[in-house]
């Protein structure tokens, strides 16, 4: 596939993933509502940091006090690119988490509407209530902790002399995109019985391109507060059709999409002989 078409249509899926929510202005509206919150809370969160970043790294590089201004400035400023890229990059990821569980209802009825519209989507596997809750938020923490390494190799990458100011901010970025696709087509797949992050890697991981060019743009828009809360219904409704456009169809009843290199389940019933006119077992090579 042509790596640059697949990023144009990837950015193509959030625009579709708008063009369906603005034309409910009012779960818009609803969708817009715990994004709304969640944003106040994390911009006062980036704020503080902001004002304490120079305190912050200058407390974090003792062994630089000493060094020639030029050299220290270098350092000090690659390192605060890296942490503050960083932090935005968990503050995604979590504003992500947060929202999503603080507008579960809404959120489902997007995917849902989304589902409706382009039609073949198969019934949700039952779950208990419970059940569901414990393992989303399982998965939504792993996925956490996996941003704050993220972070912690910003960091580390901001040491390198030069570069370090840019490769920890593309680092983010990318890594970022991935994380928040992870986490914005989780609905469309546990409705196909696919209830593992590792579920949706895999299948993300077969058009890759395709994966950033929706999620890295996305996670721009959604590292702006308040550009954050008109996006997130849109990236909602985005999440799903990305994942029917990564997913072969699935027919109502049938099982869910199964990896190609997994081998069969060692109880599976034989495949049936072909048979002939009257019914009767055909030998191989029989005309």
């Amino acid at each position: 596939m042509n790596p640059v078409r697949e990023v144009f249509g990837g950015f193509g899926v959030l625009l579709r993933g708008l063009a369906i929510v603005l034309r409910r202005p009012r779960l818009f509206l609803l969708g817009a509502l715990p994004a709304l919150i969640t944003s106040l809370l994390f911009l006062a969160a980036l704020v503080t940091l902001a004002v304490n970043l120079t305190d912050l790294v200058a407390w974090a590089t003792p062994f630089a006090r000493e060094w020639d201004t030029v050299w220290q400035g270098l350092l000090r400023g690659a390192l605060s690119v890296g942490l503050l890229a960083g932090a935005v990059l968990v503050m995604v990821v979590a504003f992500t988490t947060v929202t999503l569980g603080l507008g579960a209802p809404i959120y489902d009825k997007i995917a849902e509407l989304v589902e409706q519209e382009l039609g073949g989507a198969p019934e949700a596997p039952e779950e208990s209530l419970a059940a569901g809750l414990v393992r989303s938020i399982r998965q939504s923490v792993g996925i956490v902790l996996v941003s704050l390494l993220v972070t912690a190799g910003a960091f580390l990458l901001g040491l390198i002399p030069l570069v370090g100011w840019m490769i920890g901010p593309v680092l983010t970025a990318v890594m970022g995109g991935w994380l928040l696709g992870v986490e914005l087509t989780a609905s469309a797949f546990d409705r196909r019985g696919l209830l593992l992050v590792r579920d949706r890697r895999r299948f993300m991981g077969t058009r890759r391109w395709r994966v950033l060019g929706f999620a890295v743009p996305t996670y721009f828009l959604l590292a702006i507060p308040f550009v954050a809360v008109a996006v997130f219904p849109a990236a909602t409704a985005g999440g799903t059709i990305l994942a029917r456009e990564l997913l072969p169809a699935t027919p109502q009843g049938s099982q869910p999409p199964q990896d190609p290199r997994t081998p069969p389940h060692p109880h599976s019933p034989p495949p049936e002989q072909p048979q002939g006119p009257q019914g009767a077992p055909q030998p191989p090579g029989h005309p």
